[in-house]
């Protein structure tokens, strides 16, 4: 039977400290779910934030759990009737692949074993739009997929194991009868919940980088954006309404750029910090910015952030958290 109300439906989230999965608890918490997030150590200071949403007090219990030990993970989802697998190792380790694609498949399986009917999967755009074959008018949609040899070739080994971590999902959950939606971000940016005291998620880090000029040139590429806000509401919303007739794969972007188009924003944001300004060329043409649709999320109801809403709050997140540091004031010279 299902639950009368969300105040009785329990929902588990793999990786709940983490950036995504802290948004992803906060908007489950805010929709009235009970939510039970897992971690490798649940009394950890840096898992603190998660005890600090609303509604933590009442509808939030943390739970030891890795994604390795099966056994860890059937515990977690004891009693749930949804599962969130929003954990994942970020590295360019050769083990990573196999790791993500076992992992994967623990979770589809204990979720099973549990009885949970319907299962979330957090993927990446990096196993969606990775393929130098692709033609410049080709619109990148839920039936992309990156080239797996020009990813291993390329050292992009975390592309290779979102797509294998897929894949295995998908038919893990066809074997096990498990409902399966699967959620693709771009690379995502926006406010964090963490303290300083956690360590800076590389999309966090992306940002930083070239706003306080650490690195010292931007290179000839574009890249996927999406607000960290709204791949939690995809989340939510495709859980909430089911992978549908249209399939179970739902592409979260909101704007592509061009690294030049990136720092300018930066720069038009936040004109006291040392922005990156030197262009790495490399002789080659311009590279363009490709059409993508993320038509089956706005069908759902989501409403994309602006990109440049997401970078400003992003920076300004980071200046309160205290993981990004406030620019010097300029000069009286300069201010004349």
């Amino acid at each position: 039977m299902p639950p009368s109300s969300k105040e009785e439906h329990l929902v588990c989230v793999t990786g709940a400290g983490g950036f995504i999965g802290s948004w992803v608890v906060k908007e489950l918490l805010d929709r009235g779910y009970r939510v039970r997030g897992t971690a490798r150590d649940p009394a950890e200071l840096k898992n603190a934030h998660l005890r600090a949403l609303d509604g933590a007090e009442q509808r939030l219990t943390l739970c030891r759990a890795d994604v390795l030990d099966q056994a860890s993970l059937r515990a977690a989802f004891q009693g749930c009737h949804g599962v969130f697998h929003v954990a994942s190792p970020v590295s360019n380790d050769p083990e990573l692949v196999p790791a993500a694609v076992e992992g994967t498949r623990n979770v589809i399986n204990a979720a099973a074993d549990a009885g949970v009917r319907r299962v979330v999967f957090t993927s990446s755009f990096g196993a969606v739009h990775m393929d130098p074959n692709r033609s410049p008018d080709t619109v990148v949609d839920e039936t992309c997929w990156s080239d797996y040899d020009y990813c291993k070739r390329t050292g992009n080994l975390y592309c290779c194991a979102k797509m294998m971590a897929e894949i295995a999902a998908t038919e893990e959950a066809a074997k096990r009868g498990v409902e399966l939606a699967v959620v693709v971000p771009a690379m995502t940016v926006g406010p964090v919940l963490q303290q300083a005291l956690s360590s800076l998620n590389s999309s966090s880090s992306h940002v930083t980088s070239y706003l306080t000029g650490a690195r010292p040139s931007y290179t000839n590429a574009v890249t996927a954006y999406a607000d960290v806000r709204d791949v939690a509401r995809a989340h939510a919303l495709v859980y909430e309404r089911g992978p549908g007739a249209r399939g179970h794969r739902y592409l979260c972007v909101a704007a592509v750029l061009h690294r030049a188009q990136f720092v300018r924003l930066l720069r038009d944001l936040f004109p006291h910090y040392p922005v990156t300004v030197k262009y790495e060329d490399d002789g080659k043409p311009m590279a363009q910015p490709y059409r993508f649709s993320n038509r089956r999320l706005k069908d759902l109801g989501l409403e994309f952030t602006p990109v440049k809403t997401s970078l400003y709050e992003t920076v300004i997140s980071l200046q309160q958290k205290g993981h990004l540091l406030l620019p010097a004031p300029l000069p009286k010279r300069a201010l004349l």
